[in-house]
């Protein structure tokens, strides 16, 4: 559920004469998505995408979100666009809420990606890690190393309750983590979010990346150990290698991978896998039954954690080296 807060449609009429998107023909609203709530629009002019940004995202980081789509937009990367606003703002108000309109991206999220979506995939990162350079803005990563430790402590406590031990295990992951996270790799402007739902494909090409409400600087490499966890596992929790070898592959057809970061990628990939696994334990120990929050098992990243823990070498992920 992505509608966390409704609109009338006098009020979206008042909104749009705010911007030269035409009139208003029809909308309903989007049920994908868990951090705020999106409508499809119909006006005379083109298809817009509608978003109020709700509670969990920072006002203050808006502008950095949209002023990145805009660069990257610029610079040939295939993303939805912000529209501004006859004053040229990007950004405007809707039913008490920070609100934007965004180009209309062709396309659909894959249910089954294949290897071959996995290349294309490993392609778009690089050329979005390209086009974010320049992109004078700068926003830390809040769910990276320093804030795992901080995230861990709101749901400590209870971890046990997900899985006997937990408690101990995390712990030490922190503290490995914590010793061993690289410094010095090649950093810019990351997705930090690329998991199938937001990149589309018109077929087998892919036709755009979405949802960069995550995007931050960081390592680089970071951003690519996030892309293998979340496209490269299949259902039963296996590492799939052609998959892994496939998105590789795209992303070095761009933009080339150093030593250093080659030999950080399993470290990155222990990190990315422990990230995901406590925003997951958070909500699914926090959310109150029949709150509007879809709950994600935190165990299919503990699954992932492990398995990253036996790996010697990035060739174990299918890198040729």
């Amino acid at each position: 559920m992505a509608v966390y807060t409704d609109i009338a449609e006098d009020d979206l009429k008042w909104f749009l004469t705010e911007y030269d998107a035409g009139t208003l023909l029809s909308y309903k609203g989007i049920a994908e998505g868990v951090e705020n709530s999106n409508f499809l629009l119909h006006t005379s002019k083109a298809p817009l995408i509608l978003t109020l940004y709700e509670k969990r995202v920072e006002k203050s980081d808006l502008p950095f979100f949209l002023g990145l789509m805009q660069h990257l937009s610029a610079r040939g990367l295939s993303c939805p666009l912000p529209l501004p606003r006859r004053d040229g703002a990007l950004l405007g108000s809707l039913s008490g809420r920070p609100a934007a309109l965004i180009s209309f991206l062709e396309g659909m999220w894959l249910r089954k990606p294949e290897a071959k979506h996995c290349r294309e995939v490993g392609r778009a990162l690089a050329e979005m890690h390209v086009a974010g350079e320049g992109f004078e803005m700068k926003r830390p990563n809040a769910l990276s190393l320093d804030g795992w430790r901080g995230l861990w402590e709101k749901s400590e406590a209870r971890a046990d309750e997900v899985e006997p031990g937990l408690q101990g295990e995390i712990r030490s992951e922190l503290d490995f983590l914590a010793a061993a996270w690289p410094k010095n790799l090649p950093s810019g402007v990351i997705h930090a979010d690329l998991f199938p739902d937001n990149v589309f494909f018109l077929g087998d090409e892919l036709s755009g990346l979405i949802d960069f409400y995550f995007a931050c600087n960081d390592l680089l490499a970071y951003d690519v150990s996030i892309c293998l966890n979340a496209w490269c596992f299949e259902k039963d929790g296996a590492y799939n290698i052609t998959k892994g070898m496939a998105m590789l592959e795209g992303y070095q057809s761009v933009r080339a991978l150093s030593d250093e970061e080659i030999a950080a990628l399993p470290v990155l990939a222990r990190g990315s896998a422990l990230r995901f696994f406590l925003t997951r334990l958070y909500d699914w120990l926090m959310t109150p039954e029949g709150a509007m929050v879809t709950k994600k098992d935190p165990l299919e990243y503990l699954r992932k954690l492990r398995f990253h823990r036996q790996i010697g070498s990035a060739a174990e992920y299918g890198l040729s080296l």
